[in-house]
C-alpha cells in the first residue's frame, strides 16, 4: 500500500516538473493516464482490505464469549462470582460447564489453598505467577485450586474471585475439605 501511495506522489512530481519543464504535450498526457490508472489500483486495494477486514472481525468469538462470562462458585450457602481470564484452558473451562455444572469436593493444601481434582483435564498455560487471595488456578491440566493466601509457582490463571477479603474467604471457605459447584452466568 506504502509503494503505491509513493508512486503515486513520484508520478504527480514527475508531471509537475515537466509541465513547468515545457515537456510536449503527448508525454504529459500519457503520463496522467499512468497517474489515473495506479490513483485507481489504490482505491480497489483500499476498497478489498476494508472487505475483508469487516468479514474477519479481531476478536474470536470464544475469547469474546469466555470474557462475557462470570463463573459462579457455590460454596456451602455462599455463592461467590469470578472474572474469568482469557486463555485457551478458560476456553476449555467454559466449554465444560456449558454442558451443567460441575462438582468439585476440595481439600485445604498448606493453609493457603483448597484444590480439588476437574472430571477432565484442561489444556495448560503455565505462567510464572504469585498468587494473592481469590485466584483461581489450573495445577498440572486437571487440579482446580482456590488461593486464598499467597504462593508463586507455574500455574495456568483461569480467573479471580470478585469483592472478596483474604479473611472473607478463609471463613467461607474453612480449615477442612468443602465442596463447591462450579457454573456459568452470562454478564
Amino acid at each position: 500500500m506504502k509503494k503505491k501511495v509513493i508512486a503515486v506522489v513520484c508520478t504527480c512530481v514527475a508531471l509537475f516538473s515537466m509541465t513547468a519543464c515545457g515537456s510536449d504535450t503527448d508525454t504529459v498526457q500519457m503520463q496522467e493516464q499512468e497517474k489515473t490508472i495506479k490513483v485507481t489500483e489504490i482505491a480497489d486495494a483500499t476498497s478489498s482490505e476494508s472487505d475483508t477486514d469487516a468479514q474477519n472481525p479481531e476478536t474470536p468469538s470464544e475469547e469474546k464469549e469466555a470474557a462475557e462470562m462470570i463463573l459462579n462458585i457455590q460454596a456451602g450457602d455462599h455463592l461467590l462470582t469470578a472474572t474469568l481470564a482469557q486463555n485457551s484452558s478458560v476456553e476449555a473451562l467454559v466449554e465444560m460447564l456449558s454442558e451443567g455444572t460441575v462438582t468439585i469436593r476440595m481439600s485445604d493444601y498448606a493453609n493457603m489453598e483448597k484444590v480439588g481434582s476437574l472430571p477432565d483435564s484442561l489444556p495448560g498455560n503455565d505462567e510464572q505467577i504469585s498468587t494473592e487471595a481469590g485466584d483461581l488456578i489450573l495445577y498440572q491440566g486437571n487440579s482446580f485450586v482456590i488461593y486464598y493466601d499467597t504462593n508463586s509457582w507455574n500455574f495456568t490463571r483461569l480467573g479471580k474471585i470478585n469483592d472478596m477479603t483474604q479473611q472473607e474467604l478463609k471463613e467461607i471457605l474453612g480449615d477442612g475439605d468443602i465442596t463447591v459447584e462450579l457454573s456459568l452466568s452470562a454478564t
